[in-house]
């Protein structure tokens, strides 16, 4: 069992991770006039490199050969970079372009698509409350679209491309820093490749702006890592249900940013919209938090029957089977 500093240290990683993406939009404004492929570039080059010193710091390297014996692993991780990359791109093209608040809608839905994929493509059988926050979350989607004239193709995208990336790192079954480091190194030579490019044509601004813009577009390497790092820490210390709850904090900072520092409109469709996502994830929240509770009940319940047949010498207590369940775990089923 995990200590109570252990825990405690792992949910300040946890917050310091999704503290950390849900600030970030107010650092892509930092790099203009570079543009957001200019950026995307420069974040797959530069993150490749602090990467590479992570694990030359922890000395992890045996992965490299099992994977590249492995085409299977290999195919998909060049897809996850794919998918990433779209999101990537995406996100930061939103932010530089005043829709900050649309790309947080992204990542509050993100959950509810990644159980809708959970259904489609892995036949997962879902509980009635996910069934009733999916329904919930696509009403929101309706009326956005309905409310804007077309579907929040930004939010859809974002959230499509994140819940994809999350089913190919499932089947990957790697280390998040490792993982990083695998899509990186495939993304590297077509980034550097177009950031040559641009600079061949005069297009480039790193270095034309200055060395302090120059070193921020460097730093895109870092915003990227830190937070995966803090991540990987947080989950090692801290049960899966609290950092499903944690995940909220980043379109949390980042709808907020959206609204008061940025100033973006927030017309009467969006806050419908809004309230309906936040009512589902309320309900997912809800019914996670007490399938979690009935989990910890059950298995204190049989570690207890566990107990009471080993100290009868393991023949069943007088009270009658050792496998026959509570009245209340019946009920609860």
């Amino acid at each position: 069992m995990k200590s109570v500093n252990e825990q405690r240290s792992g949910l300040l990683y946890g917050i310091g991770a999704y503290g950390m993406w849900g600030l970030v939009p107010l650092f892509w404004p930092l790099l203009k006039p570079a543009g957001a492929m200019e950026i995307l570039a420069h974040r797959m080059v530069w993150s490749l490199a602090v990467v590479g010193v992570v694990l030359v710091a922890v000395r992890r390297w045996a992965w490299i050969g099992e994977l590249v014996r492995q085409p299977r692993r290999l195919g998909l991780i060049a897809v996850a970079a794919t998918v990433i990359t779209v999101n990537w791109g995406l996100y930061i093209w939103a932010v530089n372009n005043g829709q900050v608040v649309e790309a947080s809608l992204g990542y509050f839905i993100n959950p509810l698509v990644t159980i809708a994929m959970g259904v489609l493509l892995l036949k997962e059988r879902l509980r009635p409350a996910q069934w009733a926050a999916v329904g919930i979350g696509f009403a929101a989607v309706l009326v956005l679209a309905i409310g804007y004239g077309q579907p929040p193709w930004i939010s859809l995208i974002l959230a499509f491309s994140f819940a994809t990336y999350g089913l190919i790192k499932k089947k990957v079954n790697l280390g998040g820093v490792e993982s990083l480091a695998a899509e990186t190194a495939i993304q590297f030579l077509p980034a550097l490749g177009y950031l040559l490019w641009i600079g061949s044509h005069g297009g480039a601004t790193f270095g034309a702006q200055g060395a302090g813009h120059a070193a921020l577009l460097a730093a895109t390497g870092i915003v990227t890592a830190a937070p995966l790092v803090c991540f990987g820490a947080a989950a090692i210390r801290v049960p899966l249900s609290t950092l499903g709850l944690l995940q909220y904090l980043a379109p949390m900072f980042q709808f907020g940013l959206g609204v008061l520092y940025f100033h973006e409109a927030m017309p009467p469709e969006r806050w419908a919209g809004f309230s309906l996502v936040w009512a589902a994830l309320a309900l997912l929240t809800w019914d996670a938090l007490r399938t979690a509770r009935r989990g910890r009940w059950e298995a204190g319940r049989l570690a207890a029957v566990a107990l009471t047949g080993a100290g009868a010498g393991g023949l069943p207590s007088a009270a009658g089977p050792a496998s026959e369940p509570a009245p209340a775990a019946k009920s609860a089923r």
